[in-house]
């Protein structure tokens, strides 16, 4: 059920983005250094930031796969239902983007 493994993903995501947020600093002058704290110094720390990378990618598969089964079931007639996904789905991606894109205009090192 993908359902479920959304809900799996996103528990992850939420997770490992709240451990790397208590090393991560987004200042322009030293986000990099951080980001080197993290994988070097921090327990585990290159493995949360993997976990966090690649489950971002397995959320997004999971997602799509989820709304080509809705396609290929005709699940796009409950119009209500639909709308509310569409709407979800589009919420999802502006949040990703916005955790990608850091306030200076740089790209995530992360």
């Amino acid at each position: 059920n993908f359902g479920s493994l959304l809900g799996l993903c996103l528990i992850t995501q939420i997770l490992t983005g709240l451990f790397l947020a208590m090393h991560y600093t987004s200042d322009i002058s030293t986000a990099f250094s951080s980001v080197a704290h993290i994988c070097r110094d921090v327990n585990y720390g290159w493995l949360i930031r993997n976990i966090h990378a690649n489950g971002a990618s397995f959320f997004f598969i999971c997602i799509y796969m989820h709304i080509a089964r809705g396609l290929y079931y005709g699940s796009y007639l409950y119009k209500e239902t639909w709308n509310i996904g569409v709407v979800l789905l589009l919420l999802v991606m502006m949040t990703a983007f916005v955790g990608y894109v850091l306030p200076w205009g740089q790209m995530s090192f992360w």
